[in-house]
């Protein structure tokens, strides 16, 4: 299998902006950004899906997502860093920190014709419930 472009930053083939590294973890700030600051965290082994992480480094990943979050919160100074978890663009788990100064970078369309009936709703819930 080809490496994705994330494993081509992990090991140095192509150049990505660092904002923090560890041993399993590389934090960049994306190449078409969202928003000033708009950071990827990924984990530097490739897995496709962040659910697929061990649950460890799933752990870690969200560790580092608050350290870097903090970090933009405080020197943008941004309104808000929005956590995004999409995993459409590359094969590649990560995660997106997009600071938001206006509240329009992202926008999560809610329409009131599209309102699901509680009865429904209850429905799907008990088919996803997961017992404590």
């Amino acid at each position: 299998m080809p490496k994705s472009v994330f494993s081509k930053f992990v090991s140095g083939e192509l150049h990505c902006s660092k904002v923090y590294e560890d041993d399993e973890i590389l934090a960049f700030l994306d190449q078409t950004p969202v928003s000033k600051g708009h950071t990827l965290v990924i984990p530097k082994k490739e897995i496709d899906h962040l659910d697929d992480c061990p649950e460890d480094l799933y752990v870690s990943l969200f560790k580092v997502v608050r350290k870097v979050s903090r970090q933009l919160q405080h020197t943008l100074k941004p309104l808000r860093v929005a956590i995004v978890v999409m995993g459409m663009e590359v094969p590649h788990a990560h995660i997106h920190l997009v600071p938001l100064y206006t509240g329009d970078e992202l926008r999560m369309v809610k329409r009131d014709d599209h309102k699901t009936a509680d009865t429904i709703l209850d429905d799907l819930a008990s088919t996803i419930f997961l017992p404590s």
